[in-house]
C-alpha cells in the first residue's frame, strides 16, 4: 500500500513566514505529496484565502458555550478549515490536556467534517524508564481509529532539546503505533514523525517504511528549510 506523504507546518504562536501566501510558496503541495499549514487563529483566514490547505492548532469539542478564548470545531469548519491538531505535546503540557480531552477533540472534529491530526508521544523520563511504548499505547488505544485520521508521533524528549532519535528508533515506534491500529485502517493510516526534522535528516526519516511524513515545528518557519523537507518527502517515495 502506497501512502501519499504528508508534511505539516506547525507555526505555533508565530507570525506567517515570509512569502508563505505567495503562489510559489514553499508551503503549497507538490506533485506526489500533500502539505498542511497550521497558523494562529489570527492568520488562518489569510491562509485559506490564499488557497493553502489549512488547519487549526486546536479546537474546542463543544459547538458553543462559556469557554473564554476558545474556538469550536464547528466554527473552524464554518470558516473553511480542513484540518485540526489534537493533543499536541505543548497543549498537553501547557493546558493540562489529558487523553480524554484529546479523544473529545478528535471525535468532535470528525463530527464536524474536519480531519484530525492526533499527536501522541512520550517524555524523556518515560523513555528513560522504558515506559515509552506503554505510554504511547495508552494514548493510541482510546483514539477513534476506525475513522479516517492521521497520527503524529512526537518524541517529546527530542523537541527543542538538541537530541534527535535515530531513524531506526523512530521507525520502531511508528511500526508499534501501526500495530495498534485496527486491521481495516492499518495500511492506509498515515503516521507522521514530529521530532526535530531538518533539511539534513528528513530524507533518512522519510525513507523508513512506517513514517509517512512529518509534523514540522521550528524548521517550518524557514521557507527554504521547509521546502527542502518537502522535497525529501518526494524523493523518499520516488
Amino acid at each position: 500500500m502506497t501512502r501519499t506523504p504528508l508534511i505539516a507546518a506547525n507555526w505555533k504562536m508565530n507570525p506567517l513566514p515570509e512569502g508563505a501566501l505567495e503562489k510559489d510558496s514553499a508551503y503549497r503541495p507538490q506533485s506526489g505529496i500533500e502539505t498542511i499549514v497550521f497558523p494562529t487563529f489570527l492568520d488562518m483566514q489569510s491562509c485559506l484565502e490564499a488557497g493553502l490547505p489549512t488547519g487549526a492548532q486546536y479546537g474546542h469539542p463543544d459547538s458553543v458555550g462559556a469557554h473564554t478564548g476558545d474556538v469550536s470545531m464547528t466554527m473552524l469548519k464554518k470558516a473553511g478549515c480542513q484540518f485540526v491538531l489534537c493533543g499536541h505535546s505543548e497543549r498537553r503540557r501547557d493546558h493540562r490536556e489529558e487523553d480524554s480531552d484529546v479523544v473529545a477533540q478528535a471525535e468532535s472534529a470528525l463530527r464536524n467534517g474536519l480531519h484530525p491530526v492526533i499527536c501522541v508521544g512520550e517524555t524523556e523520563s518515560e523513555r528513560r524508564t522504558k515506559r515509552h511504548k506503554q505510554i504511547v499505547e495508552r494514548q493510541v488505544r482510546v483514539l477513534p481509529l476506525r475513522e479516517i485520521v492521521t497520527i503524529a508521533y512526537e518524541p517529546v524528549w527530542a523537541i527543542g532539546t538538541g537530541v534527535t532519535p535515530t531513524p531506526e528508533q523512530a521507525q520502531d515506534m511508528h511500526a508499534f503505533i501501526r500495530s495498534l491500529v485496527p486491521d481495516a485502517r492499518r495500511e492506509t493510516i498515515r503516521i507522521l514523525y514530529g521530532g526535530s526534522l531538518t533539511a539534513d535528516n528528513a530524507l533518512e526519516f522519510f525513507g523508513q517504511p512506517d513514517i509517512d511524513g512529518g509534523l514540522v515545528g521550528g524548521a517550518s518557519l524557514k521557507p527554504a528549510v521547509f521546502r527542502a523537507i518537502v522535497l525529501a518527502g518526494v524523493q523518499a517515495r520516488s
